[in-house]
């Protein structure tokens, strides 16, 4: 058994003291903390003091956070069971430390909190302890706000974790202002929210997301001292050849500077030269905001008003940022603070020219280093496991190397884990390898060639079982990867999967980023997929991929049946002989594993078509969809589905295509691209009716009802689910039939049916409630959030759109959260809780914008017009309900559009009243095309103003 596997295991087996909390026996619990810490506590000894050539390696830090969790699992255990807890003192704090930044705040059971101190270097100086239970109040009052604006909050209710809540929580509209909650303003691309949860964000966290530094870091003396005079506001860019320390240097001097960055650093590897494909600036600008605490479903889908976002949180902030191996200037420009306190640090082997030229970076070019720092490289990272090497051997070994840093600590590394062997052996084995080399190369890029010449060296070095690891893992889909994957890529079991991990990680030849995620530098991941050319059969290749692509495929079925149980699936089959996927106890497991690998899951979609493997892509394209964290923006399935389409096609299965079809159906309604929606519904419709695929066919009169009824052509949409509802009933499909009537339910209300709506919402309530549908449930509980709002009953309205909304949170559904807060801020208006609205409204807004959804975006400025008119701040309204028509008329929603005028009509009288007239009439002109009864009052009321002058 490995020596990683033994300390995982110890970790994995932590949790039995948790089992026991949940069930309410806290002695018990504490009895088992003690017995399990002497497991961790071993598994940690055995990490430092184990004689082991991976002992050095970056991987030996995680256990350590690890710990970390468990000590705070342990105190809260302890306070939940009455024990005494201690103060944590400075020395205990910095010995956590080690493992990385502690948050500023540890709550213990509800009862306790303790805030680490630091002083004005970033130095842990102890901790205090609060028993206030005003503050404890207000703890959990922040995180349930917390949880609300699309914040994952689940690891502070597990391990009790959080930042202090702001000073004052209370109503921002006391007094008349809910400036802090919303603001409208002549602001290009859109109105921006920049209200609670952004500000409150900016207050709170200080990321700290600098990877550790490189151990033995030599000299660049001159370097560090250009970086050293870098003033406050500067961009500078460090260039320099494959493989010469660039990422080194920035890390090293960035780890040294940090304290003079007390608002944080932000680290992105940009993968501008990695095989796959680059990080792109509006998937750094995500990860960059949710670092400084901007929840998910704020975050924009529009790169320009994400960057707009991230300049205004980092305004009047000193951030370092640090920009790795970035290939263009399109991938840094956006992720330029233009803060004169905040400093930029990029890495590139190009020479970025557009960024000196108008961004005024400065460029610091690194060649290879001087022959007496590349010795001393080499002797820090062998010292303590060879005897002293002589300088000139040392010296060859450096030349053979191209003196290039990269090189060096390989060529290092192998020396240190053969410290018997006799370096001119090492060298000669080297001076073989350089000349094969030599042979194959045309002489032009000497420096890359004796890097190559380095991977080859210490790749051949490997046991067969590593390098054939090694080679099969450049042929993973994504740029990342945990163990299940490569154990099935491999077709190894998963204990050897980790083992063989560990061998190549303490090689230098990969990087473990995070606990079970790790990757390949770029140039050596080229040259993995170079090796697995040149040394693995066609047919050998091919195995592998299928296999990694079967991991995927089944473990993102498995995640399915959490987070979309009424999904129906392709077809699988068994997984290839040797794959082992993963499976999931609960929903957040499966939520969690979706968020981790949702890059992978598209990729794998990608390389199943490159690869002509058409029943993977369709497969994969389908459960990408179902097994969707429930949080991603839908325009990013929408590639893999179309990747899908084409490969069912090609197979001739005409039920997956009508199911692809469906799929991108939704996702285009989603998108507001209605005809295109409407059209792939058809086509769904005409394949399953061809086919005589009832059910199928139900699914399809029901997607095609949905679009009809965004289109407000309320009597075909009537149509529709009617026949939904009479197939449903002829199948015995209990839970289609019940969605249809809710559907239908939708249909009736907008028509304003209130009796034939109340009997729909009846019908499909109670039998998701006794299906335990929540997702279904909570859609029936908006609509009927609506129907007690237009009957006057406010107070039932208000408690209904609630329970929608947790489940919405419960399901961590940003789809459903954004759209159900339309629901719940007209309800908090209604009852007066004009803050609430607002803020509810700021919420759903600022998720849609993240997902995509224009329409709904819109309809939330909306309502918040028609807070800001209650508030009597009618300028305002204004600004609200005229960009909201604005969008409602470019999509073509006349019904909407006509609400916008509407309200921004009545925001603009009686101050400038013949304006207001002119949006009345336009607003009466697009409703003329409507004869529902609810379109109908409203064009006879905006007549009736219009003729009262």
């Amino acid at each position: 058994m490995s020596w990683k596997f033994e300390r995982q295991q110890a970790f994995e087996e932590n949790d039995s003291s948790w089992r026991a909390l949940k069930r309410g026996q806290w002695e018990e619990s504490v009895r088992l903390l003690e017995r399990e810490r002497d497991g961790i506590e071993r598994a940690v000894r055995c990490d430092r003091e184990r004689e082991s050539p991976f002992r050095r390696v970056r991987v030996v830090e995680w256990p350590l956070s690890a710990y970390v969790q468990w000590e705070l699992h342990a105190f809260r255990v302890q306070a939940r069971a009455g024990k005494e807890i201690r103060i944590v003192d400075a020395d205990r704090v910095r010995a956590l430390e080690a493992a990385g930044p502690l948050p500023e705040v540890v709550v213990l059971g509800g009862q306790v909190l303790y805030r680490v101190l630091y002083t004005e270097a970033g130095v842990p100086d102890g901790a205090v302890r609060y028993r206030d239970p005003e503050l404890i109040a207000r703890w959990e009052g922040f995180i349930r706000e917390l949880y609300g604006e699309g914040e994952d909050v689940l690891p502070y209710f597990e391990r009790r974790v959080a930042p202090l809540p702001p000073p004052d929580v209370g109503n921002a509209v006391s007094g008349g202002s809910a400036r802090d909650l919303v603001q409208a303003g002549s602001i290009s691309g859109g109105v921006h929210f920049h209200g609670a949860s952004v500000e409150k964000a900016s207050s709170r966290v200080r990321p700290r997301q600098l990877p550790g530094s490189v151990r033995g870091f030599v000299n660049r003396v001159q370097e560090l001292r250009r970086l050293d005079g870098m003033a406050s506001g500067a961009v500078c860019v460090i260039a320099g050849t494959a493989g010469a320390g660039k990422t080194s240097l920035a890390l090293h001097w960035a780890h040294r500077v940090q304290g003079d960055f007390p608002d944080g650093q932000l680290y992105v590897n940009l993968r501008g030269y990695d095989p796959g494909e680059p990080v792109s600036a509006q998937e750094a600008l995500q990860r960059f905001l949710a670092a400084l605490g901007v929840p998910a479903g704020a975050v924009p889908a529009d790169t320009d008003a994400a960057a707009a976002l991230y300049r205004s949180m980092l305004a009047d902030h000193r951030v370092l940022v640090v920009l790795d191996n970035a290939a263009s200037v399109a991938q840094v420009r956006p992720l330029l603070p233009g803060s004169p306190g905040s400093l930029v640090v990029v890495t590139s082997r190009g020479r970025l020219s557009g960024l000196a030229v108008r961004d005024g970076a400065e460029r610091i070019t690194l060649g290879v280093l001087p022959e007496a720092e590349a010795v001393q490289l080499l002797r820090s990272v062998t010292a303590g496991y060879r005897a002293e090497d002589d300088e000139e051997k040392l010296l060859a070994l450096a030349r053979l190397c191209a003196r290039l840093p990269l090189a060096l600590r390989i060529a290092a590394e192998r020396a240190a884990s053969h410290p018997h062997m006799e370096l001119d052996e090492l060298i000669g084995d080297l001076r073989d390898e350089s000349a094969l080399w030599d042979a194959l190369s045309t002489g032009d890029e000497q420096d890359a060639e004796a890097v190559r010449s380095v991977f080859a060296w210490s790749y051949r070095a490997l046991a067969v079982d590593a390098a054939r690891m090694f080679r099969l893992l450049g042929m993973h889909p994504g740029p990342e990867f945990g163990p299940g994957a490569v154990a099935a890529l491999a077709g190894v079991g998963a204990r050897r999967g980790r083992q063989l991990l560990d061998v190549l990680v303490g090689a230098h030849l990969l990087e473990q980023t995070a606990p079970e995620r790790f990757e390949f530098h770029d140039l050596l991941r080229a040259y993995a997929m170079d090796q697995s050319r040149l040394e693995e059969t066609a047919a050998g290749r091919a195995a592998a991929l299928e296999r990694v692509l079967d991991w995927y495929l089944h473990t993102a079925d498995a995640a399915r049946k959490w987070i979309s149980p009424t999904s129906r699936p392709p077809e699988l089959g068994a997984p290839a002989e040797g794959v082992e996927p993963l499976s999931f106890g609960d929903y957040d497991r499966a939520v969690d594993w979706a968020e981790r690998e949702h890059a992978n899951l598209g990729a794998a979609v990608r390389a199943a078509e490159k690869a002509g493997l058409d029943r993977h892509a369709w497969h994969l394209a389908a459960l990408f969809r179902s097994a969707q964290a429930p949080s991603a923006p839908v325009g990013d399935w929408v590639a893999a589905g179309e990747i899908g389409l084409r490969a069912v096609r090609r197979l001739g299965e005409q039920e997956g295509e009508a199911a692809l079809l469906e799929s991108l159906g939704f996702a285009y309604r989603r998108l507001n691209r209605l005809t295109d929606s409407m059209d792939l519904h058809r086509e769904s419709l005409r394949i399953r009716q061809a086919l005589g695929a009832r059910r199928g066919e139900a699914s399809a009169l029901n997607a095609l009802g949905l679009v009809l009824l965004q289109r407000r052509q309320l009597d075909e949409a009537e149509e529709r689910f009617e026949q939904v509802i009479e197939i449903s009933r002829e199948l015995g499909e209990e839970h289609g039939e019940a969605v249809a009537w809710g559907n239908l339910a939708t249909v009736h209300l907008e028509a304003g049916r209130l009796a034939e709506a109340e009997r729909g919402i009846g019908l499909a309530l109670g039998v998701h409630r006794r299906r335990g549908s929540k997702r279904s449930a909570g859609n029936v509980l908006q609509l009927q959030s609506t129907l007690h709002l237009e009957r006057g009953e406010v107070t039932r309205a208000r408690e209904v759109a609630q329970e929608a909304m947790d489940i919405a949170w419960e399901l961590r559904d940003a789809v459903l959260e954004g759209y159900w807060l339309l629901a719940l801020g007209a309800a908090q208006h209604a009852q007066e809780e004009l803050a609430q609205a607002l803020e509810s409204y700021q919420r759903s807004a600022v998720i849609q914008r993240r997902l995509g959804d224009r329409s709904r975006e819109a309809r939330a400025w909306q309502g918040a017009g028609s807070v800001y008119r209650s508030l009597g701040r009618r300028a305002e309204a204004a600004g609200f309900h005229r960009r909201a028509a604005a969008v409602h008329r470019e999509l073509g929603d006349g019904w909407q559009q006509a609400r916008a005028l509407d309200g921004l009509a009545a925001a603009l009288s009686p101050e400038d009243a013949e304006q207001a007239r002119e949006h009345w009439r336009d607003a009466a002109r697009l409703l003329g095309s409507y004869d529902d009864a609810r379109a109908v009052g409203l064009r006879e009321r905006i007549e009736q103003r219009l003729a009262g002058g």
